[in-house]
C-alpha cells in the first residue's frame, strides 16, 4: 500500500500496490502494521457497506461523539463517489477544514478518516457502493451529524444535490451546536 498524507491532520489517501500477472492482480487493502506506523487507529470493530442508487445523492456528514469516536477507512467498490471529511477536533491544526476526494471502483483508492472527523459523500454515478472499515461499533446514542452546506466549512460539492435524507438535511449549524455544548 502507498500512503499519501491528505489535507486534514492525520488523514491519508491509501493506494493499492497490485501484484499483477495474467490472471489479474492481488493487493493488500489493510495492514495493521502499516497503519500503526502512521499513528492511525488499527482496531477494526465493524465493516459496513452503503449502496446508493441515484447519482447526486448526498449522505452525511456523520460522526460519533466521545467516547465513541470512530476512525474510518472508506473505499468505493462499485461506481464513484466524492467523499468528504471535516475536521471537528478543536485542538487540530486543520480544525473546521475539509477535504474531498473522488473514490472510484476503478482507482481503488481509499480515504483514511481519523477519529474526531465527520464524513459523508455524494455519488457521482448511479448504483454506487462504498465499503467502510470502522474502528468503533455503531452506537446510536452517540451518532451525530453536521450540515452538508454549513457555512462554517464551505464544502464544495461537485454536483447539485439530487437526494438527501430528511435527517441529513436538518442538522443544526455546527458552530451553534458547539456553543450550546459549552
Amino acid at each position: 500500500m502507498r500512503f499519501s498524507k491528505a489535507k486534514l491532520e492525520g488523514s491519508y489517501l491509501v493506494d493499492l500496490e497490485p501484484i499483477v500477472d495474467e490472471r489479474g492482480f492481488f493487493a493488500r487493502a489493510w495492514c495493521q502494521r502499516e497503519f500503526a506506523a502512521r499513528a492511525a487507529v488499527v482496531e477494526l470493530a465493524q465493516v459496513n457497506m452503503a449502496f446508493t442508487r441515484r447519482r447526486g445523492t448526498l449522505r452525511g456528514l456523520h460522526y460519533q461523539e466521545h467516547p465513541f469516536e470512530e476512525a474510518k477507512l472508506v473505499r468505493c467498490i462499485r461506481g464513484a463517489a466524492h467523499v468528504v471529511a471535516v475536521d471537528l477536533r478543536p485542538d487540530s491544526p486543520t480544525y473546521l477544514g475539509w477535504e474531498g476526494v473522488d473514490l472510484t471502483a476503478d482507482n481503488r483508492r481509499a480515504l483514511y478518516v481519523p477519529q474526531g472527523c465527520a464524513q459523508g459523500y455524494q455519488t457521482l454515478v448511479d448504483d454506487t457502493e462504498l465499503l467502510y472499515q470502522m474502528s468503533q461499533f455503531y452506537t446510536p446514542s452517540a451518532a451525530r451529524g453536521v450540515r452538508y452546506d454549513d457555512p462554517a466549512f464551505g464544502i464544495e460539492w461537485p454536483l447539485d444535490i439530487a437526494m438527501i435524507s430528511k435527517a441529513d438535511g436538518s442538522w443544526a449549524p455546527y458552530l451553534a451546536t458547539v456553543a450550546v455544548e459549552k
